[in-house]
């Protein structure tokens, strides 16, 4: 058998990282391009992270160029696979004390819509798309995240595609809805054997019927968020159909207090009630909460509408694990734009899939080398004392105010020295305490090709992530 070919390593940790996916790939050419991938995406960005940029060429005038011509084939026709490259990362990932998911963390559902134009590209179409806050043309991917307050990560990802792009529209047999897709992939993380406490979502996917009694019916644990004003039933008309109608009538003894201290150090009392009306209760299968900053103004940006089959759970339980819910969406969005998840420039349901793919290899790696070099602290056996996640600052009217802790690792604390990284994953693991000074000098380091290697992340982000 012919010995392989050694392959020219990636910039300083990555290659550590990289190197655990070389047996998933059958040639030099893909072991190269996997790198080049890797490091295109997290390079500091000037621009769109096309595979011009990745590859450290001019746009239009070098498309052509051998370099860019490498990626495209690595990414639309090198025999390697997408869901065989993500199980690899996640076998990372639960291989490291630090990141390794446990019982005490969450399953959080997610969506994503970006603009695209035309239809050409597969699973586009006019849809509503959450980047924009509208309806749009554009391609939305559902996603699982795992969680415990401290590390973030994606587990699963999976496009949606509109009826309108099949032929019976929502009669086709292969057209799923988002829920549906969602249930298939919080069924890919338990057979990936990724344990969680509960599976959060918004009211979205809170609100559906069809995903909620799938969960009850599998058994799988939940916390739900629900519309205030959305009827959940039939019962008579002088019953509460809703939570803003089971909380006209709450006496205020119904109220607890709930103190909550944050990972910046600030307190901040909540309020919450457990309601009774249509098939929830304190005694019943499914409970229903209202957690709130101000019990009497209800605020609708601090204002949580819950429902959980967790039996035994208590008020600052729950409270908790939809904050980390919160917490990791923020963060999420902020990190899938920086690292280009909707940057990429092929049509192909193949070539998306692995974009996507290798945009969660890249956010990994992250987490990765912080658990390597023992920035992140293992969490208890039991998940007990883990930290809570900003969720609002009373009275403030924001969702995400100013003052919350860095993109990423708690334990990777702003200022300490992250040699020889990424300027990019320098940024989203330390936060915004880093100069532009010391930026300058790790970016030097590197020598990317595709832009100055000296440009910091722009002030824009600074703000964001502070």
């Amino acid at each position: 058998m012919t010995a392989r070919q050694p392959c020219p390593p990636a910039p300083g940790p990555l290659e550590a990282f990289a190197a655990g996916f070389d047996p998933l790939f059958g040639s030099l050419g893909q072991r190269r391009g996997f790198r080049g991938y890797l490091g295109g995406l997290l390079a500091p960005r000037d621009r769109n992270k096309t595979l011009t940029a990745l590859a450290g060429a001019e746009p239009v005038v070098q498309a052509q160029g051998p370099e860019v011509q490498r990626l495209q084939y690595f990414l639309s026709e090198a025999d390697w696979s997408a869901e065989v490259l993500n199980a690899r990362r996640l076998a990372l990932l639960q291989a490291e004390p630090a990141t390794a998911a446990h019982r005490g963390g969450v399953l959080v559902l997610d969506d994503t819509g970006d603009r695209k134009d035309g239809t050409a590209t597969a699973h586009v179409g006019r849809q509503y798309l959450g980047s924009v806050g509208k309806t749009d043309n554009g391609i939305v991917a559902v996603t699982t995240l795992w969680t415990d307050g401290r590390v973030h990560y994606p587990l699963h990802v999976a496009p949606y595609t509109p009826a309108a792009r099949f032929a019976a529209g929502k009669d086709d047999r292969r057209f799923r809805t988002k829920p549906r897709i969602a249930m298939a992939l919080i069924e890919q993380a338990r057979a990936t054997d990724i344990p969680f406490r509960a599976v959060v979502a918004d009211c979205f996917y809170g609100d559906n019927t069809e995903l909620q009694g799938l969960l009850t019916q599998r058994r799988i644990p939940y916390v739900l968020a629900h519309r205030g004003t959305g009827g959940l039933g039939w019962a008579l008309a002088e019953e509460a159909h809703s939570f803003a109608e089971a909380l006209r009538d709450l006496p205020r003894t119904a109220w607890q207090r709930l103190k909550r201290r944050f990972r910046d150090g600030h307190d901040e009392t909540w309020w919450a009630a457990e309601l009774a009306f249509l098939h929830f209760g304190p005694r019943r299968t499914v409970r229903a909460f209202c957690i709130t900053t101000d019990r009497r103004r209800l605020p609708s940006r601090t204002t949580w509408y819950l429902s959980s089959n967790l039996g035994g759970a208590s008020l600052e339980e729950i409270t908790q694990l939809y904050a980390w819910r919160i917490w990791t969406e923020d963060g999420y969005k902020r990190v899938k734009g920086e690292l280009g998840w909707a940057d990429f420039q092929v049509r192909g349901d193949t070539a998306i899939r692995r974009h996507w793919a290798l945009v969660c290899a890249a956010f990994s790696s992250c987490w990765w080398q912080a658990a390597r070099e023992g920035r992140l602290t293992a969490p208890r056996p039991d998940g007990a004392g883990l930290p809570q996640a900003r969720a609002g600052r009373a009275g403030t009217g924001e969702k995400y105010p100013p003052g919350e802790p860095p993109l990423l690792a708690e334990g990777a604390a702003s200022g300490a020295s992250l040699a020889g990284t990424f300027p990019l994953a320098h940024a989203l693991l330390e936060g915004p305490g880093t100069s532009a000074a010391t930026t300058r000098t790790r970016g030097a380091a590197w020598g990317l090709r595709s832009r100055r290697a000296d440009q910091p992340l722009s002030p824009e982000l600074l703000s964001r992530l502070g």
